[in-house]
């Protein structure tokens, strides 16, 4: 089978390598165009543009569909598509172009989290289960028939960097697999059943972290965020990056050192020591703890403005010189 292979980000290149493994001619890979990259923005390849380049393979580089582009894909004489998080949208025409059409590996079980951020948004309702689809592309907003679809654990101190690592190795094993069967004529899609629910992409603004919220959806947020666009608060009017977080272990006993307060909004305590109020940080044993709307949390690293992410326990040591802390 003729292929086009289309992604972006590091999370689509085991696909691209799966594919070329398992033998389909990969006439082309189409990815967007570089993009700056750190402190200095310099022009850099996307990861898939580099794994491609690695592979010997030809590369086109584009952010939108031009008729130029489309035109092009013509001429490669396309069995099928197949996209893994490239970034833009196919037009009509553009997904008229393979004999089999445009076949999408999703990070979702469809029609669960359609959109661009399905792992995060799944992390942040605490879903139990988490997988990955592939279906015919089509006008709608992954909307079109599935052809296949694999499932797994998603446990509850997962960031979303780590299942999609997990789901990205996972979802190329399905998606070569679904185009085997398609070019075998063994498989075919049907359409999506079920009410579907909606994963628009995370803003910075959705990572920051309210202090006030219970224990468990400041943890399933932090965890959606990591690594982006990253969790984040503020302590002295200035940004604090948070990494993530654990519950507090509740047979873990202490006197409060360093650091926080020892009140809190309820007068609850744990193991002895009082509870801090939303925000307010307390150093007990070795833990470093951020009162919430229930239970306090476990920081276990933070970036402070202007310096590389550290241990929270060595960071609240050293502050601890400046009094109560509480982030805001």
């Amino acid at each position: 089978m003729r292929i086009l292979f289309a992604g972006t980000p590091e999370v689509a290149v085991p696909s691209l390598r799966a594919l070329v493994d398992a033998g389909f001619d990969v006439a082309a890979v189409l990815t967007r165009v570089d993009a700056p990259r750190g402190r200095r923005k310099v022009l850099t390849p996307s990861p898939v543009a580099a794994a491609a380049e690695d592979l010997g393979l030809a590369v086109l580089k584009a952010n939108r569909f031009t008729p130029e582009l489309i035109g092009h894909l013509g001429t490669l004489d396309l069995d099928a598509a197949a996209i893994v998080a490239y970034g833009g949208i196919v037009p009509p025409a553009g997904l008229a172009v393979p004999e089999h059409g445009w076949i999408n590996l999703h990070f979702s079980v469809l029609p669960a989290w359609r959109g661009a951020a399905p792992v995060q948004h799944a992390v942040l309702a605490g879903d139990d289960i988490t997988g990955a689809t592939t279906f015919r592309l089509e006008e709608g907003l992954d909307t079109g028939p599935v052809f296949g679809v694999m499932t797994e654990t998603l446990e509850p101190g997962a960031t979303s960097g780590e299942v999609l690592e997990r789901l990205s190795h996972s979802g190329a094993v399905l998606l070569v697999q679904t185009l085997s069967g398609i070019d075998a004529g063994r498989v075919t899609a049907t359409p999506q059943t079920g009410e579907p629910s909606f994963a628009p992409k995370l803003t910075i603004d959705d990572a920051r972290i309210d202090w006030f919220q219970p224990a468990v959806a400041v943890r399933r947020r932090i965890n959606a965020v990591t690594p982006e666009p990253g969790a984040w608060t503020t302590l002295d009017g200035q940004r604090v990056k948070l990494g993530p977080v654990a519950p507090l272990a509740h047979e873990t006993a202490g006197t409060p050192s360093g650091t926080g307060t020892d009140t809190g909004t309820d007068g609850g305590t744990d193991g002895g020591t009082a509870r801090p109020a939303p925000g307010a940080l307390q150093v007990v044993g070795r833990e470093v703890r951020v009162g919430t709307g229930t239970e306090p949390v476990v920081l276990g690293t933070l970036q402070p403005a202007g310096k590389k992410m550290m241990d929270a326990l060595d960071w609240a040591r050293g502050a601890a010189t400046r009094g109560e802390l509480v982030f805001e």
